[in-house]
């Protein structure tokens, strides 16, 4: 049902990344993942032995046990752990691109070789803290503040909307200091650091998200990401994660599109198929459009990616545009399979709600289109 072969542009490794990730959540992950989401859970150390096994923890970067694969092939990972939930997809995204790359980016090398080999085999976890209560998409007014004691760090405050947070085995927290924003390693287990889960979601319910509360929390000097310096460096690390959004979006619009096809033609009313009824074709024809259009954006960037040349406000298009055509295609699949579309024995009402969090998190709707519009015109609409 791809019209446009987009497929056809890829290379053999990327196609074999594309099977051996399709294999992989077809059999492993698509059978159960709505009793996960329906249950509020996810076996999140099975599953992450079996990623790492893949080799898609940090699959993108160099050394440390990480493949070094290019960016297409991961985001045409993403875009096919996305076909399954959206959870798995951000499962991946927040371990890899998040708290892996801030290690790899802006570590020492004894904090590499700490934490990255054990990540990228799945036997550990990482969190990313950024985002606070009361500041989510103005994360330079966090209120998490380090302070020097000696040689040590003490950290207070909290985060808030952390995937991965109760269960990571060391969260990557970004902090206000007198020198400006640092990044700081604390490990689970550390004194005075607590984890939290956010219940009663109604999204992203096959993912562990989490409040961390930092209490006097006492770290090492060698706790600081020593290349960390400013908000740029959490900001660098986002771009990476929805780098991957950019094609994740669309594996999950993908699967509501399929199911609506197939549907549609096995479901009859007034003597026929409903996908013979021109107002169903209609909403199949600009499905295949959307989707369409989101494959030729995440590839072009994608590509610009691995050339060096791709730039922050293309990947805030991409993550505006696709996710926006992905919750588009969602809602029309479901009003094609009518009250069955609003059960779980389909999967298309569990991405909608999906992607419904994935428009606001790691850069709303809105702020994307502020740095669209920042890049227009020059002038910047965030503060007076």
């Amino acid at each position: 049902m791809d019209v446009l072969r987009l497929d056809d542009q890829l290379s053999d490794e990327e196609r074999m990344v594309r099977d051996s990730v399709r294999a992989f959540r077809t059999g492993s992950v698509d059978p159960y993942v709505a009793d996960w989401f329906e249950s509020g859970t996810l076996p999140v150390r099975d599953l992450a032995r079996e990623l790492g096994k893949l080799g898609l923890f940090g699959m993108h970067l160099e050394g440390y046990g990480c493949a070094g694969l290019n960016a297409v092939s991961y985001g045409i990972a993403c875009r096919e752990l996305e076909a399954a939930d959206s959870g798995l997809r951000s499962f991946v995204s927040v371990q890899g691109s998040l708290a892996m790359a801030a290690i790899h980016k802006y570590g020492s090398e004894e904090q590499k070789q700490r934490w990255l080999p054990g990540m990228a085999a799945g036997e550990l976890i990482g969190c990313f803290g950024l985002t606070e209560p009361d500041h989510g998409s103005d994360p330079g007014s966090m209120r998490t503040y380090a302070r020097r004691d000696g040689q040590d760090w003490v950290l207070n405050g909290a985060k808030m909307w952390i995937t991965n947070g109760s269960v990571a085995d060391v969260a990557v927290v970004w902090a206000r200091t007198e020198e400006g924003i640092n990044g700081f390693l604390v490990p689970a287990g550390t004194r005075g650091f607590s984890r939290t889960d956010i219940q009663k979601k109604l999204s992203l319910r096959a993912s562990v998200t989490s409040e961390l509360a930092f209490d006097d929390v006492r770290l090492p000097a060698d706790a600081l990401l020593p290349g960390a310096k400013g908000l740029k460096a959490p900001l660098g690390c986002l771009s990476e994660a929805r780098f991957g959004i950019v094609f994740g979006a669309i594996g999950a619009g993908r699967t509501c599109y399929e199911t609506a096809v197939e549907y549609a033609k096995s479901r009859e009313q007034f003597g026929k198929p409903i996908a013979g009824f021109q107002i169903t074709q209609e909403k199949l024809a600009r499905m295949e459009l959307a989707l369409g259009q989101a494959g030729l954006t995440a590839l072009h960037i994608g590509r610009l990616k691995d050339a060096g040349k791709v730039t922050s406000q293309q990947i805030s298009f991409g993550k505006l545009a696709n996710v926006r055509a992905a919750l588009d295609v969602a809602r029309s699949a479901r009003t094609i399979l009518g009250a069955n579309g609003v059960t779980l024995e389909y999967p298309v009402i569990r991405h909608a709600n999906n992607l419904e969090s994935v428009l606001t998190y790691e850069g709303t709707e809105e702020i994307h289109t502020l740095v669209l519009g920042e890049a227009i015109t020059g002038i910047s609409a965030y503060r007076g």
